[in-house]
């Protein structure tokens, strides 16, 4: 297996990504291959500084760079030979098995949708993210930003890749699919809202039970929580700023640390043909680490193949 990851995104890179990928290397089995993207001479020194020896980090040149405030579809462009466009090119050739980076998230997104491209039959790509359960492990929600506004059937598609995701990369059997809504009942929400609860409640799919409220994202209601992109950011910023609060304020609670952005290290692009990861803009080498394992564990599932049979068939 060879996870690409983008060794020049990101605020504190390439440092933390090299530091990043030295903690992973460590977790990964002997066939399995970071393959480090940037600038070499950089990346052999900060690997040589930090005492790396192994061989389950390689190296691949790129003399570019897309910097974080870039336009993306320009940059990506004008700039062939940057380590995000080389990434998803290898995610494309499938010379790799997932392509992992902290870097510019438009270019990312964009990288995806115009490179290795939504999956046949997909409507719209997902960028999904990770809720912490009180009862312990995590839930997923989706979208988080990718798409502001969804129509019923692209909501309906969510609940679907979000339950794959659940059930093969969180080991959730038979997740529970819930729409984030304004009220449990049927007739609740906006038009949208209540033309995809009925989308949802006849898809043989998934396990749909129903709406859920803003008070249940933290208990056992639902696994996979559906909702817009622009209610999902909402949210998603909202728990992120709880956590920064907190800690703050030097408050420390085993729950509330699940929601430090570091523990699952990035989001994945979740109906595109491959398996990639969008790391946070401030990712620390723990951050980086832990967004390897996560695209190694969907490369291990074979994530992207069973999205494509499901909506296939």
């Amino acid at each position: 297996m060879r996870i690409a990851l983008d060794a020049m995104g990101g605020d504190f890179a390439p440092e933390a990504i090299v530091k990043g990928a030295v903690m992973a290397a460590h977790e990964l089995k002997n066939d399995e291959v970071i393959l480090l993207i940037g600038k070499e001479d950089i990346i052999h020194s900060l690997l040589k500084e930090n005492g790396y020896t192994g061989s389950n980090i390689s190296v691949m040149h790129a003399p570019q760079v897309i910097e974080m405030g870039e336009h993306p579809t320009k940059a990506l462009t004008q700039k062939p030979e940057s380590s995000i466009a080389i990434g998803y090119g290898l995610l494309k050739a499938q010379k790799a098995d997932a392509f992992c980076s902290a870097g510019n998230t438009g270019a990312m997104l964009v990288g995806a949708m115009f490179s290795v491209k939504a999956t046949e039959g997909v409507l719209r790509p997902s960028i999904a993210s990770f809720v912490p359960k009180l009862s312990g492990g995590f839930g997923v929600m989706l979208d988080v930003g990718a798409n502001a506004d969804c129509k019923p059937e692209v909501l309906e598609q969510f609940g679907e890749l979000g339950s794959i995701y659940a059930k093969y990369v969180l080991d959730i059997q038979n997740p529970k699919v819930g729409l984030m809504n304004l009220g449990e009942e049927e007739g609740k929400g906006t038009v949208n809202t209540q033309a995809a609860h009925q989308r949802l409640k006849v898809n043989k799919d998934i396990n749909f039970i129903g709406n859920i409220e803003g008070r249940d994202l933290f208990n056992d209601k639902a696994d996979v929580i559906v909702c817009d992109g622009y209610t999902g950011n909402i949210i998603l910023k909202m728990a992120e700023s709880l956590y920064e609060i907190l800690h703050e304020k030097g408050m420390t609670d085993p729950f509330f640390e699940k929601f430090n952005y570091e523990a699952a290290g990035g989001s994945p692009i979740l109906g595109i043909n491959g398996n990639a990861v969008i790391g946070h803009g401030v990712s620390s080498p723990r951050a980086v680490c832990n967004m390897v394992l996560q695209a190694q564990k969907m490369a291990a599932s074979k994530l992207s193949e069973r999205f494509k049979k499901n909506f296939s068939s």
